[in-house]
Order: C-alpha cells, then structure tokens, then sequence
C-alpha cells in the first residue's frame, strides 16, 4: 500500500509499467456511475485521511543515512524437527500485480508452475491490500481464495488479513457516490477509490462472494510470537484490547453496512509511520505488543523506501533507475517491528518472507 500523509495535491500517483497479464473472463458487472473530478477539498488534511501521492514527508533531514536495522536478506532457518507445524510466511502488499504475485510466490516454493499449493503443512499469511494501481486485482482475490482452500487440504494454511484498500473497495461497492461523514467536509467512497488507483476492471468483475471473503478477514492476528497487522497506525488500539475483540468489532462494522462507519474505518487504517519516529516509535510498537501479544511486529501499507525516507530511490531519478532497491524485509523500531511493503507498486519488490527472520 502506497499512501503518503499529505493532501496538499489531488493528483492520482501513476503505477510503473508492469508485466501484462490478460484477467480471465467474467460476467460483466453493470457500468459505474459517472464521477466529478475529484478535487484536494474532497479530502481535508485534517481529517487524517491520505491519499495517492508522491510527496510523502522524510523524516528527519538525514533520514536516509541513519545507522539503524534496514534491510535484511531472509534465508530460510532449518527446520524444527521437534515443531509438528509448517513454516511460517508473510506477504506483503499485492495491490493488482498477480504476475508478480505468482513469480514470488514459486521462487518461495510455495506453489508449482501450474500455480497451485505446493508446500504441505506450510502457514501463510497475506498482509492485505489486494487490490488497486495494479492490473488484476480480483484476480489476485481468487488466487488466494484458491490457495487457502488447497493448503487446507495439505495441512497447512493460507489466510489474509483486512487491509485499508480491501475496505475502499468494500466500500466503494456499497456505497458509490453516498457523501460520508469525513470530519471536515464531503467525501465519498467512490472518490477515494478511483483516486487511490481503483481500477474500473475490477470493479467490473467484482462479484458479492469476492465482498463476503474480503469483509470477513482478520485484522490481526498472532502467529509464533509475530504480532501480524496491515497497517503501521495504533488505530487497532480503538477497537479493543485483546486480538479477538479488534477481529470481532471491525467484522460486525462491516456488517453494519453502514457508509460512514465504514469511512471511519478506512480512515483510521490509512494512518501510518507509527513506528518509524526514533524516540516514539519503539514505544508505540511496545504499547502494541503488550497490548495483543508477541515479540514483533510484522505490517504493510507503508513502502520500505519512505520508511527508510529514500525518496529519491523511490521516485526514480529519471536516468535509468528502474525504482527502489528492496532486497527483502525491512527491521526498525529497536527491531520490534518488521516492515513487508517492498514498493511493488513503484517497480520495487513483492516480498514473501519466512519467518522469523534470520538476523
């Protein structure tokens, strides 16, 4: 997921070229409603909400050089042979790449060639944020949907957590062009979406199982001493104190179908950077961990590069950078916390990770 904090531009931040891929056929769903240019009003600063751009703030003057944990290579630990569960894998942000999604995840031998489950008793988890910039959303949707049912069947598992983009889509789904309640002025669901990359394709293809799977997915979860979340905010905090409490009270939110409890929900979850202050950010990733359990954090939704405030690498220098250089996970907040969001969306890397990892 790639949202930065400021509000000052409307514009829709374009995704770099990427491998085409051809979405099978579906039954067409009925046309979108038109849409009014969105506007920078649309989205107040102030109401903390966050949308697509390219000027997300560095912190600190010399963020970029600062001698802290970066990014780790994550060779595969041996085995446990006294351990009867399966390894442990994250994935971080997919946001429409499926081509990207399928190389990774063989390389990972996770799946064969065919693209089916190919790793037994094996655990994974997908961070969240399937959809938007990327070409084939939806198809990223089912190949998980598909793979959870045949890891299942070998013993192991393949589960997903809610991220912020799968609650703009819900919404704009359910609820278009309805204003909601953003706190400092108009918004609506349809807006947001279409200038967060919605892709009109998927919203085609989008079918009322895709939106129960989708609506009915964890927003955290506690996997061998991993505390796993979708975004880096403290907005779970408002939810409840224990992982079952959060689950359940954004799960009946959303069965609610209420438009602007929704937009709150979205709202809060597009917050990031939580951890990244050096001072604060160690101690909001402890308030976090003995809150709901574990010994680190594992989330998405904000790009390694703006974590590591590498701007420019991000951005591309217009002379040949084919985009920033994520060799795998990044490791910060006094390594308390683990970020997974390679920039896929900005010609970076779709990391999948064994965990925990080797450092």
């Amino acid at each position: 997921m790639w949202q930065p904090t400021n509000t000052s531009s409307g514009a829709t931040a374009p995704h770099m070229p990427r491998i085409a891929h051809v979405p099978p056929a579906h039954t067409p769903m009925p046309p979108m409603p038109s849409q009014p240019p969105v506007n920078e009003q649309a989205f107040p600063e102030d109401d903390g909400y966050t949308p697509t751009q390219r000027d997300l703030p560095v912190i600190g003057a010399g963020a970029a050089a600062q001698p802290t944990p970066t990014l780790v290579e994550t060779p595969a630990p041996a085995a446990d042979p006294q351990d009867p569960r399966g390894p442990l894998y994250v994935v971080g942000d997919v946001h429409g790449y499926l081509d990207e999604l399928r190389v990774a995840l063989r390389e990972a031998g996770l799946t064969d060639a065919e693209d089916r489950w190919a790793a037994g008793n094996t655990r994974l988890w997908f961070l969240g944020d399937f959809t938007d910039r990327g070409p084939d959303g939806v198809g990223v949707i089912e190949l998980v949907m598909r793979l959870s049912a045949e890891a299942a069947a070998a013993g192991g598992y393949c589960k997903a957590l809610l991220g912020n983009h799968e609650l703009l889509i819900i919404g704009a789904r359910r609820f278009g062009d309805t204003p909601v309640d953003s706190g400092a002025g108009t918004a609506s669901f349809q807006a947001a979406w279409l200038l967060n990359g919605g892709q009109r394709g998927d919203m085609e293809r989008l079918q009322e199982h895709h939106l129960q799977w989708m609506s009915r997915l964890d927003a955290m979860t506690l996997a061998d001493d991993h505390l796993l979340i979708h975004s880096d905010s403290t907005a779970y905090l408002e939810y409840g104190e224990t992982i079952g409490a959060v689950n359940d009270a954004i799960t009946e939110a959303l069965e609610r179908r209420d438009a602007d409890e929704t937009w709150d929900l979205f709202r809060k979850f597009t917050k990031r950077f939580a951890f990244r202050d050096e001072d604060a950010g160690p101690q909001t990733a402890r308030e976090l961990l003995a809150t709901y359990g574990g010994r680190r954090i594992v989330h998405g939704h904000s790009p390694i590069p703006y974590l590591l405030g590498d701007v420019a690498s991000a951005e591309g220098s217009g002379d040949g950078d084919e985009g920033p250089q994520v060799a795998g996970p990044h490791v910060y907040a006094d390594r308390l916390a683990i970020a997974m969001d390679g920039g896929v969306t900005m010609a970076g890397k779709l990391l999948v990770s064994r965990l925990p990892l080797d450092d």
